[in-house]
């Protein structure tokens, strides 16, 4: 195929520059991209976060979509009508939306602007309460107008096809990826944890919005570890309206001593270079961040049986699977692992190798690129 002679114009959109999984990635693709090949704008319905810092010096532009009273008020109507105009005046040609909300705002103005070619995402297993509302075949609806639905793990590309109808054809899976560089990095930990010489630490990282990253599954088994194993510290990076709620359950259960709750970070290469086990118990899943990130750098992981996680972790040889909310099993697991240091040792360099191999950016920069040219060969 000739390669165009200028870059092809593509509009991102995302909720905000908050530290997730889903605004990293879509982050971290756009000051990738190279800019020979592509103009990337990335929308933003929030223009807030941490994020923001990792696109200066880059070519990358960025433009707020205030929404006003919500996406399905008149004035978001409006709004949605305002992008449009924005997407026809710049003759963007692909809208990629990376997240629920972008779904819901980026297809209709899309349309209404005729872009070419529109790619709307799902990275959950569709789980969460907002799905057992119309909004779900509204969402559906608007899937299934755009040119493809992309996933990151297979687990939700099987729902989406088996459970709401959507061709197969019109659904496809592209991987995460991780930067191995960030995450090789020397531990500190005498200045990080000053208070944990001689403790073993397990580390979760996930938000504590809702109960869904299993936290309380975690508290719930940590009595048991920690009988076995006195000097076991549980480290908890993340934050959200539960917190509270966990911290009660670890006083409850009289581990004050045992658990560190750090809330949000933005040096988690740092803790965990640290750390010496990671978990994430998880009650639902679609392709978790977190668990490339350990793998990433160089933890023996443990992770719930469920959604993406089997597409990363090969019990017994990439990390260890337990059944979700199974608070004895995964007690088991950690046990496991902080009593045989030849299997610790031997899971993690399997898991950082498998990580290396298949979840590198560079992998996904090809991929992406891939999907994006052929998605345009097509309208041409």
């Amino acid at each position: 195929m000739v390669e165009s002679a200028r870059p092809i114009r593509i509009f991102f959109l995302l909720d905000s520059f908050m530290i997730g999984g889903t605004e990293t990635q879509a982050v971290e693709l756009a000051r990738r991209l190279d800019p020979k090949r592509y103009q990337v704008t990335i929308g933003c319905l929030r223009r807030e976060g941490p994020l923001l810092e990792r696109l200066k010096s880059t070519p990358v532009k960025i433009k707020e979509v205030d929404m006003g009273g919500g996406i399905d008020s008149p004035s978001g109507i409006l709004r949605i009508l305002k992008l449009a105009r924005f997407l026809r005046q710049q003759r963007v040609e692909i809208l990629h939306a990376h997240d629920l909300w972008s779904n819901i705002v980026g297809m209709p103005a899309a349309m209404f602007a005729r872009t070419p070619v529109t790619i709307t995402s799902q990275r959950d297993l569709s789980h969460g309460v907002w799905y057992g509302t119309y909004r779900r075949r509204v969402l559906r609806f608007l899937q299934r107008r755009s040119s493809i639905v992309l996933t990151n793990a297979k687990a939700i590309r099987d729902g989406l096809i088996e459970h709401d109808r959507l061709p197969p054809d019109k659904v496809c899976v592209v991987y995460n990826g991780v930067d191995l560089n960030r995450f090789h990095t020397p531990a500190n930990r005498g200045h990080l944890f000053p208070d944990s010489v001689g403790h073993k630490l397990i580390v979760v990282v996930g938000n504590m919005i809702t109960d869904v990253k299993g936290h309380g599954v975690l508290i719930s088994a940590a009595s048991e570890v920690v009988r076995a194993h006195p000097k076991t510290q549980f480290v908890l990076v993340g934050e959200g309206s539960k917190r509270i709620a966990f911290e009660t359950q670890v006083k409850d259960s009289g581990l004050q001593a045992n658990f560190l709750f750090l809330g949000r970070r933005t040096d988690v290469p740092a803790i965990l270079a640290c750390c010496d086990i990671a978990v994430l118990p998880s009650l639902a899943e679609g392709l978790p961040n977190a668990v490339l990130e350990y793998l990433a750098a160089g933890l023996p992981v443990v992770a719930s049986a469920l959604g993406g996680n089997l597409e990363i972790i090969q019990d017994g040889t990439t990390g260890l699977l337990v059944p979700p909310q199974d608070s004895k099993a995964l007690a088991a697991a950690l046990i496991r692992l902080l009593s045989d240091k030849d299997l610790a040792s031997r899971i993690a360099g399997a898991g950082h190798n498998y990580v290396k191999q298949n979840f590198s950016f560079e992998r996904l920069l090809v991929d992406m690129d891939q999907l994006y040219r052929k998605l345009m060969k097509s309208v041409n």
